[in-house]
Formats: C-alpha cells, sequence, structure tokens
C-alpha cells in the first residue's frame, strides 16, 4: 500500500492511509491514553501487555500513550517495580509491534513523555530545572542539555516530550513558577528556540531527537492570584506583546507541537480557542504541526467552565478550535463519534486532526523505524557525558546574590571547620524539583556530599560538620539544640534552606539530631512548591527562618544557599547574611557545582530571570513593567531585594561608553551596539553583557525598559574584549492597539551592563522612511 512505501512524498502516504480508515480509526487516532497503564512488569523485566489495552489496540481505538515510561508517585511506579533503561527500550517495542502488528492499518503509536529537566524515567539524568538552566543566560549551553534530554528519552522509543514551558511569570507564588524561564519575553523567546533546536536536532525522525512540545498556550503564567489554572486578566495587545512571544519564536525555530493551557482568557478557555488556536497559531504564524490539551482539559469545558452542557458539544467545540489531540482525557474516545452522529461535530475537523496527526508520525519516522535498540539504551543513558553536562549547567545557573566583605569564596587555609545547616543540606529529592523520578541512593550529590567529597579530595573531610536543624514545613524546634551545638564548633555555618517540590517517594522525614532518614506513616511532606502548590506568601516555610537567626547569634560566618522553586522573600537574612547563593533545584550534580562555588573553583556567572521581592505585597513586580505602575507604597517602594539580570561574582568587570553605527536608522534598517567589557578582577569568570531598550515616545505605552539581547562571554583578569549586538526592526517594533507589529520614528535609548538597573547608555534614532 503506497502508506507503507516510503518511496512516495509524504503527503501521498497521508491521503492513502486517510483514505482506508473508518470514522473509529479516525477517531482513534485524537485519542492518547495513561501509557503505564497498558502493561505489567513480569519478574524477569519484560512485560505483559492488558488485555483491556490489546483490545483497544485491534479495535483501532488509540493513537498515542501519554508517559509509558513515566515513574513517580502519581503512577505508583517505583525504583523496586519500574523498567531500566534497557528493560524501558524493550518493552516500548513491545508494544509498539503488538501495536503494528495487530491493528488492521498498522498504524504506530506516538509515545509522549515528561522530559522538563531530563526523562522522567528510572535511570535517567537530572538536569537542572528549566528556571536555573535560564539562569546561565547561555542558549548553546540549554540547547545541548536539551539535545541530551532528547538522546536519552528516543533511545527508550519516547517521540515526544512535553516541553518547553515557555509561560512568563507574572506572579511566583505561583507553584510551576521553577518549570519556566522566569519573567522576560525576549530571554524566552531566545531559550525556547534553543530548546526546539536542541530537542528536535537534526530532524524529528533522527535517532537523537524528539517533538518538542510548547507549553502552556497561553497566558498561562499570569494567573489570578499566582493560582494554577486560574482566570488570565490579559487585554490582546500584552499577550501578544509578552505571553506569545515565546511561543512565536519556537514555532519559527521548527516546533511542530502545542499544548493548550488550562487557563481562560478574559472569558474564553484556550482549549476552545479559535482565535488563539487557529488565528494566531496556524494562520498567522504558518504553524504546520499539531495541537494537543492538557490533560483532561476539554473535561474543564463541561465541568468547570461550563460553556457547553455535555461531552458531544465539548469534543465539538475543541475539535473547531483546532485540537488534534486528547492527552490522557477520555471525551474524545466517549463522545466524538455520537457528535459526528448528530451533527454536531463536521467530519472535515476530524479528518483535518487525523491528517496533521499521521503527517507527524510520517516524519518522526514511526511508519519505517518504529523500534528501538535496548542496548544503546543502556548504553546512552545516564552517561559520563552527560553527568557532566547536569554538573556544568548547574555551576553557570547558581546565582551568588549576595557577598558582604568577599566572604565568599571559602579560603581552605583560614576556613577551619565548616558546618552544614539545614532541611536542604542532605536531602537529595529536595534538590530535583517537580517532573522527577525515583532516584537511587547515591545518584544525587547533595550540598553536604558534595562538600565532603571536596574536602576528601583535599584530605580535610574531618573539617565538616552537618545537622539538619527542621524540615521545610514543619515547625518542631526539636532539632534546634543539636544543629547549634554543631554549628558552634564550627567557623563557617552553610546554612542550606528554602523548599521543595518532592512528591512522596517514600524516604520519610529525617532525625533531627542525627539527620538519618526515618520512614513514617504520618502523611507530612516538605512540598511547598510545585504544580498545584501554589502560595499566599513567599518567605520560608516552617521555622526556617527562626534557625537561621539562632545560628546566626553564634557569631559564626553565615553563609545562605537556597534550594528552592521560586524566589524567596526574607529581609531579615538579606541583612543578616554575610553571603547568599540563590541556586535553584540544581539537579543531581548540584552538591558537586555548590561545593566547587563555594571555594572558588568555579566563580559564579548565574543572572536572575525573575525579580526577587522584598515583601510579597510588591507583587506583581517586574522588570519591564510600564512607565505608569506607580512609585511606591506607603510602607515601601517597588524596587526588589534583586533585580532582574542580577548576579555577582568573584571579579569585577566595566563597559565603556556603547556606540551605536549608525546612529540614525530607517524601520526596516539594522543597528550595532558595540561596547567594550574589561575584566578588571583578580580571576577569570563569565560575564552576562545584557542590552536594555527604552522606547522614549510611543503612539502606545511601553515598559520602562525591555531586554533585547544578551552575550555571555569569558574573560580572564584583565582581559578586554569587545561586544557586539545587532538590533534588527524585530527588536524596535511595537504592538498597536491593532495588534500589528510596527516599528515607530522616534528615540529609543539603549543600556548595556551586567543587570537591568546598571550599565552605561546610548541613543538610537530611527528617522521616517523616505
Amino acid at each position: 500500500m503506497i502508506y507503507q512505501d516510503a518511496t512516495y512524498s509524504l503527503q501521498e502516504r497521508v491521503q492513502d492511509l486517510c483514505s482506508r480508515m473508518t470514522r473509529e480509526e479516525k477517531v482513534g487516532q485524537l485519542v492518547q491514553i495513561f501509557g503505564w497503564q497498558t502493561f505489567e512488569r513480569n519478574s524477569d523485566g519484560t512485560i505483559t501487555l492488558t488485555e483491556e489495552f490489546r483490545q483497544q489496540i485491534r479495535e483501532g481505538r488509540i493513537g498515542a500513550l501519554y508517559a509509558a515510561l513515566r515513574a513517580d508517585p502519581w503512577t505508583e511506579v517505583t525504583l523496586e517495580t519500574g523498567l531500566s533503561p534497557r528493560e524501558g527500550a524493550a518493552a516500548l517495542n513491545t508494544i509498539q509491534k503488538y501495536a503494528i502488528e495487530q491493528s488492521r492499518l498498522g498504524i504506530p503509536l506516538m509515545f509522549g513523555e515528561e522530559c522538563s529537566h531530563g526523562h522522567m524515567a528510572i535511570g535517567a539524568t537530572v538536569y537542572p530545572v528549566p528556571l536555573l538552566a535560564a539562569s546561565t543566560w547561555n542558549t548553546e549551553l540549554y540547547e545541548e542539555m536539551c539535545h541530551a534530554v532528547a538522546i536519552e528519552t528516543r533511545s527508550q522509543g519516547g517521540v515526544a516530550t512535553y516541553s518547553p514551558v515557555l509561560d512568563i511569570v507574572r506572579d511566583p507564588r505561583w507553584g510551576r513558577t521553577e518549570e519556566t524561564y522566569g519573567e522576560d519575553p525576549y530571554l524566552a523567546g531566545e531559550l525556547a528556540a534553543a530548546a526546539v533546536r536542541g530537542l528536535q536536532g537534526r530532524g524529528l525522525d533522527a535517532p537523537d531527537s524528539v517533538m518538542a512540545t510548547l507549553k502552556h498556550f497561553a497566558g498561562y503564567g499570569a494567573s489570578e492570584g499566582g493560582r494554577n489554572a486560574a482566570p488570565v486578566h490579559m487585554g490582546m495587545k500584552e499577550l501578544h506583546e509578552v505571553d506569545l512571544v515565546p511561543f512565536r519564536k519556537a514555532v519559527e525555530a521548527g516546533a511542530v507541537s502545542v499544548m493548550t493551557a488550562y487557563n481562560e482568557i478574559d472569558g474564553v478557555p484556550c482549549t476552545s480557542s479559535e482565535y488563539l488556536l487557529e488565528e494566531v497559531l496556524r494562520r498567522q504564524w504558518g504553524f504546520d504541526g499539531f495541537v494537543i490539551t492538557d490533560a483532561s482539559a476539554m473535561n474543564m469545558l463541561v465541568h468547570g467552565y461550563n460553556i457547553v452542557e455535555n461531552g458531544e458539544q465539548a469534543t465539538a467545540l475543541a475539535l473547531k478550535a483546532g485540537i488534534d489531540l486528547e492527552m490522557s482525557g477520555s471525551m474524545f474516545s466517549r463522545y466524538l463519534n455520537s457528535a459526528l452522529e448528530q451533527g454536531i461535530a463536521d467530519e472535515a475537523h476530524l479528518d483535518q486532526a487525523v491528517q496533521r496527526l499521521l503527517e507527524i508520525k510520517f516524519r518522526l519516522g514511526l511508519f519505517d523505524h518504529p523500534y528501538v535498540d535496548p542496548d544503546r539504551a543502556e548504553q546512552l543513558i545516564h552517561s559520563q557525558e552527560h553527568i557532566e553536562l547536569a554538573r556544568e549547567v548547574a555551576r553557570q545557573g547558581i546565582i551568588l546574590l549576595q557577598n558582604k566583605e568577599n566572604a565568599l569564596p571559602i579560603q581552605l587555609e583560614t576556613a577551619g571547620k565548616i558546618a552544614v545547616i539545614g532541611p536542604n543540606g542532605n536531602t537529595p529529592y529536595n534538590q530535583l524539583g517537580d517532573y522527577t523520578s525515583p532516584q537511587p541512593e547515591g545518584k544525587v550529590i547533595t550540598v553536604l556530599e558534595g562538600i565532603r567529597q571536596y574536602l576528601a579530595a583535599k584530605g580535610l573531610d574531618d573539617q565538616l560538620l552537618y545537622a539538619p536543624g527542621c524540615r521545610i514545613r514543619d515547625e518542631s524546634e526539636e532539632g534546634f539544640a543539636y544543629a547549634l551545638e554543631v554549628a558552634g564548633q564550627a567557623e563557617t555555618v552553610v546554612m542550606v534552606l528554602g523548599g521543595s517540590s518532592a512528591r512522596d517517594f517514600g524516604e520519610g522525614t529525617v532525625d533531627l539530631r542525627t539527620g538519618q532518614s526515618l520512614v513514617h506513616n504520618s502523611g507530612a511532606s516538605d512540598m511547598e512548591s510545585g504544580e498545584g502548590i501554589d502560595r499566599v506568601d513567599l518567605n520560608l516555610t516552617g521555622v526556617q527562618l527562626r534557625l537561621c537567626q539562632a545560628v546566626h547569634a553564634l557569631g559564626k560566618k553565615l553563609i545562605v544557599i537556597y534550594i528552592n522553586g521560586r524566589p524567596v522573600a526574607e529581609p531579615w537574612i538579606d541583612e543578616h547574611a554575610d553571603a547568599i547563593i540563590e541556586a535553584w533545584y540544581p539537579g543531581q550534580e548540584g552538591g558537586h557545582a555548590l561545593a566547587e562555588i563555594l571555594y572558588g573553583e568555579v566563580n559564579p556567572s548565574g543572572r536572575l530571570t525573575i525579580s526577587v521581592p522584598r515583601h510579597v505585597g510588591q507583587l506583581p513586580i517586574y522588570y519591564n513593567g510600564k512607565r505608569t505602575r506607580g512609585k511606591r507604597y506607603l510602607e515601601m517602594d517597588l524596587q526588589p531585594a534583586y533585580p532582574f539580570g542580577h548576579g555577582l561574582s568573584y571579579t569585577t568587570f566595566a563597559y565603556s561608553d556603547p556606540v551605536v553605527s549608525p546612529a540614525l536608522i530607517q524601520p526596516d534598517q539594522s543597528a550595532a551596539i558595540t561596547v567594550q567589557i574589561t575584566n578588571t578582577g583578580s580571576r577569570a569568570g563569565w560575564e552576562v553583557a545584557q542590552l536594555y531598550l527604552t522606547d522614549l515616545v510611543s503612539s502606545v505605552t511601553r515598559p520602562d525598559k525591555e531586554l533585547k539581547g544578551f552575550y555571555k562571554i569569558w574573560l580572564e583578569p584583565g582581559e578586554s574584549s569587545e561586544v557586539t549586538f545587532t538590533l534588527t526592526p524585530e527588536h524596535l517594533e511595537l504592538v498597536t492597539s491593532q495588534l500589528n507589529r510596527v516599528v515607530e520614528p522616534g528615540e529609543f535609548r539603549i543600556q548595556v551592563g551586567g543587570s537591568s538597573v546598571t550599565g552605561k547608555s546610548a541613543v538610537l534614532t530611527v528617522i521616517a522612511a523616505k
């Protein structure tokens, strides 16, 4: 048959296959089910498919599987019951073989996996969360990380990832802040394009590539009160100039899958928005891939949004709006056929969705090369190269927020004993973030273990002390006495505080005196961040602040490390700590990276991609707010504790005045901005040069300043280098009230420096076209 013959064109194969399909088989292609529920693991590591799944395949009622290899407390897949990398690859081969050989037309399944910061499967490398990866301001490094994730995922048979998350954060109380790139659309757009290049690589059918899925489309990070999936109050102009920017850049980079957001915008759920899915995504941007819902989002049209009366109406509405595949739901499978029979849904819309999905399956190579090599999976997954890459991302993304009187780096010769104190000092899962699989003992290098190994290599491991002191959320102070006893024996205290996005992996709590893990049945959880875990505040939870204050009273040098998924607002610590490091969730190698930074083996170079407020009452607070946002509250002004782009180094950098060439351009021309940067300190290090643009007069209101370029450069002590940014018409354009993107004549102030609040300025003038 034509569709089975690779010598025919893509469109010929798609059309031939569609012509042979029944309506029921077409509907089946729009259905994705939970993959881990389709089989049972045998004692020898092989799998047996469930009879229900076999029947669904024989009847052509399934087109894709969600997270067949996902392991976490939700799936109830553990290290003991899960599949190794080799077994996982063999299992997906078994499933795919049954689908191809036992269905009438032999249409392969599409395996979609969660891979936000590493494949969420047993044995995979766990990278830092996206918020930390973004803090590297290094798109090439992030592209390399995404490519490594693609290699591990595809080697087991996964062909799609439900990432990157491109939501712009407007309220960091939102639990999913850690999954994003922060608050800036330009930076998110550059990272989005890097993610697509890294994930999709040389082509969708390559053995080291997976399909990127852009999510959540759109406005998900601007929800009311930072509450997950709450309504979004946003005008169309703001939507286009902020939240849609990274999605557009990712589509331009070649992304072929988009996931809708749970939220509504001005009363219209994204899952049923023809404007977003058809007008913007397909007509304006030329997107030629498929659209998938978020999990069970279509059901919310009936139960939640209540904009339709029943399932038939919901499926018809979503299909017409441009939905092609339903993630892990049952609306299409239960109601779409009935909707078609009743004439509520249109057969043409069904055919269109099926053709989009089949085209991607062909482009993924599933019809011609449906199986993977388990030996290759075993060889590639968690390779030494990937472990080192996870460490390098952590090194470059960890941020030095504060360093009074050069408290860091720690000098081995004079440091004396070091005490690691705090609930995140030696808690592996608290270091990894949400969407993480179970990890074997010893795989995750905690802060304590990283310092221990570093000191052991110097013959000084007897200089290290440890006490957890408290838990993340618990109010008990029973661990204080032992923590203070330990801290009292040290000259320097490294307090490791923050939060946790760790689900219950069965590790239980810890003995607050010895730090040993205790399994218990109390149901207590340290989780205060992650999907669905939104907060009313940004302070440290539990008794962490009181522990820090008690340790500070001992008069020791106090180094605070935050390991967390959202900014921490603790003015007391800002005032009293000698140094503060923001590590976000640094992944499995985070302890090594932090030890290297603490002792000066690595010069910190991470920069904030999200503003850190002094008080939750300042929210929303982001650097690129409008000029009319106001100046202050009664109690305080609107200056954050740490601004966007901020991050310290163990060296210093100086900038020359920027030179604009040419200084006058027409709206369709570009300009070069050149600046010389000099390392004026005594250590080599990375500097992140940031270019900000201010449109001095515009026909519609614009942000006070906007990031429009960045460059990460390595400089030796005393070395100077010239950096040139190119400002194109796209960088200068604004979105009009009619939603057109135009460049208006006028003056633009250019600011180049090391953060959003520092730098040297120049002026660029755009003149009217002749």
